[in-house]
């Protein structure tokens, strides 16, 4: 499973710098918990632009990453993997690692040894599940973070969603997924 960070496993405090500033949402541990009990690999795929848009250093953004580390880890989950992209908006579309560019997804796979068809791309933005498609997994649009406003955005102009499911929070996706899967 693919998953976002910001908005999907921590609050999203908008270009965070600070370690202080972590908070997992209630019940994400949980989730990912369940998730890897079903066997999954949890892979973190985030876009981390405030270092391309000189907002924070590369080393603001590693110590907010171990401390996200840290207090998953205190909750009993264990991450396969991060992977981050430090791209600004607006770079070339054929270069670049910004999600929904598939370039990080397919890195995990062969890092992890993962196949991206039949996976799960969990995130509160459509660039965290437009991945799916490219790839051939599942998308999972959760209402955290930026996921409601997003919903309801694509709703308007008129594009219900056929390309993802929609959930509450990662416990709900977590809910979800196992009904898929069985």
């Amino acid at each position: 499973m693919f998953a976002d960070r910001d908005g999907t496993i921590i609050e999203d405090r908008h270009y965070i710098a600070d370690p202080a500033d972590v908070a997992l949402i209630p019940g994400s541990p949980e989730a990912l918990i369940r998730l890897h009990g079903l066997g999954f690999a949890l892979v973190v795929v985030t876009n981390q632009s405030g270092i391309g848009r000189g907002l924070y250093t590369l080393a603001d953004y590693r110590r907010v990453a171990a401390e996200t580390d840290r207090q998953l880890k205190r909750a009993g989950v264990v991450v396969d993997a991060t992977y981050f992209c430090t791209d600004a908006p607006g770079g070339n579309p054929e270069t670049t690692c910004r999600k929904p560019s598939p370039v990080l997804y397919r890195q995990a796979a062969r890092d992890l040894g993962l196949t991206p068809a039949g996976s799960y791309f969990v995130g509160d933005k459509l660039s965290d599940v437009l991945p799916a498609a490219t790839l051939g997994g599942t998308g999972i649009l959760l209402r955290t973070g930026h996921g409601a406003a997003e919903e309801e955005r694509m709703a308007g102009a008129g594009r219900p969603g056929a390309d993802w499911l929609v959930a509450d929070d990662l416990a709900a996706a977590a809910e979800l997924i196992e009904r898929l899967e069985s």
